[in-house]
């Protein structure tokens, strides 16, 4: 069950961006301006019947929304316990969750009057769905990749470049997520004028944190509406894996006020528990400022940020969102991490016991869900975010476990 004591609220961020203590904006003068006008932007296409309309009209025409709640039952009998039942966000088009945000933003960067649209993007899945919208709507667009996601990621680049979005690695730092967004906010410092960008997480300066979420809360809101038609209540418990967190914010979100629902986010654990090893802030970083937002981050002892480790591209992030900090703190979502080899084994076991490859970064919260449904009841019911399909995995998949049989 989830701590009665929790004090974490849906009426946030505040004003000011802020979750509490986190989030909030740090960022060079150059960008206030367009924080500001997206905000404002953002108020009035909320109130917007005809932009609401047209989105939904997207959502459903062009991802093919509501995505499906199903049953893992063979998973849930292998496993033992609780049932285990899976949000395909798999099943939407470009293959994850991230499309529901692509076009919610695209749209704002058409009203604000954008003629260029640039973005970050780790295992690839959020550069395939930004060049997905970017092409439906005629802007160009350019992705940045560190050079290691690039390697790993080979399918997500080719479609990036099939969509007709250029591709630009990036090659300095560790060459992956975070450097990645490093290059696309000394992008945007340059060409703020004629250039959105579209973040793909729900982490940046306020209202980043707060539209990213918002745009994928629809996740979490079909999550409710299906559970209550397919099984007469709320599920017990919800999990997601956390990168940045868009998936599990999206999901999480709308729940936040049903007190007996437990929510758990899955962080990836590497390797093991030293530096380096991992990428779990919120299970062992402190406060500190990342890419323009308060929250948790991985630091070394002078405050710098460290180098982080995860077999999966899309969580290999040394910071979170805003928001989870919020949540972590507040008590009101369990905060857990799953190591390389246990994601390894739940993308196996969902593959060979439902047909369903899933993206490694989901195959941390598949596993995550295992372990939890083993310690409960039959009559309970476990959901699962699955964020991503694993088509993009496959190569790398193989060549980890090449190298771990060695």
């Amino acid at each position: 069950m989830a701590s009665s004591s929790t004090t974490a609220s849906g009426n946030v961020p505040d004003h000011d961006g802020r979750f509490g203590k986190f989030g909030g904006r740090f960022v060079p003068e150059t960008l206030m301006h367009a924080l500001d006008q997206l905000t404002n932007e953002y108020k009035k296409a909320q109130r917007d019947p005809q932009f609401n309309a047209e989105l939904q009209e997207l959502f459903r025409d062009f991802v093919g929304r509501p995505s499906p709640l199903y049953f893992a039952k063979r998973l849930s009998e292998k496993v033992g316990g609780a049932q285990i039942w899976l949000k395909r966000e798999d099943t939407n088009h470009t293959g994850a969750h991230k499309i529901n945000n692509t076009l919610g933003q695209t749209l704002l960067a058409i009203r604000m009057g954008k003629t260029r649209v640039i973005c970050e993007t780790g295992a690839g899945q959020h550069g395939v769905a930004t060049a997905t919208a970017c092409a439906r709507f005629g802007l160009p667009c350019v992705v940045y990749m560190g050079e290691e996601d690039v390697r790993r990621q080979a399918p997500n680049v080719r479609s990036i470049k099939l969509l007709g979005a250029e591709i630009r690695p990036v090659t300095s730092g560790s060459r992956t997520l975070r450097d990645a967004i490093n290059e696309a906010m000394r992008d945007w410092m340059s060409s703020v004028h004629n250039t959105h960008y579209i973040i793909g997480s729900v982490v940046g300066p306020h209202p980043f944190p707060m539209i990213v979420r918002d745009y994928q809360s629809v996740i979490g809101l079909e999550t409710i509406q299906q559970s209550r038609e397919k099984f007469g209540r709320l599920p017990d418990t919800v999990v997601a894996c956390v990168g940045g967190g868009s998936n599990a914010a999206g999901m999480f979100f709308p729940f936040i006020d049903q007190a007996k629902v437990e929510l758990v986010g899955i962080e990836a654990g590497g390797l093991g528990s030293a530096p380096g090893e991992h990428a779990s802030p919120l299970s062992f970083g402190k406060p500190g400022v990342l890419h323009g937002s308060f929250s948790y981050v991985m630091q070394d002892v002078d405050g710098q940020t460290c180098d982080v480790h995860s077999a999966s591209a899309g969580l290999d992030y040394p910071g979170v969102g805003p928001e989870h900090s919020y949540w972590k703190d507040s008590g009101r979502v369990r905060y857990t991490d799953c190591k390389d080899s246990d994601a390894l084994a739940g993308f196996y076991e969902l593959a060979r016991t439902e047909g369903i490859l899933a993206a490694l970064e989901t195959s941390h919260a598949v596993a995550g869900a295992m372990e939890i449904a083993r310690e409960k009841k039959p009559d309970e019911i476990v959901v699962v975010c699955l964020s991503g399909r694993g088509d993009k995995d496959a190569a790398e998949i193989e060549r980890l476990q090449s190298l771990s049989k060695k």
